[in-house]
């Protein structure tokens, strides 16, 4: 199944290592990632594959939420037709 993957916070070396690193222990695998920095603010979307995470995806999502606040970010992991449905116009 995929999932997205919001990332948000203030920028600083290692964001990036420290998501993906999340996700691969968890055997989630990375399809799509796109970042930017606005005004010292780190900001990234991924796109994930959880079809070999061993995990529920409840489980998956909490366990991201808490790296997140290890990491000083915002992080959320949500089934991909979920958050299109939030976001259709």
């Amino acid at each position: 199944m995929k999932a997205i993957v919001t990332v948000v916070g203030k920028d600083r070396v290692g964001i990036i290592a420290g998501v993906c690193n999340a996700l691969a222990e968890q055997n989630i695998n990375v399809l799509d990632i796109r970042q930017t920095v606005m005004q010292g603010y780190f900001t990234m979307m991924m796109i994930v594959d959880t079809a070999a995470a061993e995990l529920p995806l409840a489980e998956l999502c909490a366990r991201m939420e808490e790296k997140g606040k290890d990491m000083g970010l915002s992080i959320r992991m949500q089934r991909e037709d979920i958050f299109d449905a939030m976001h259709r116009i």
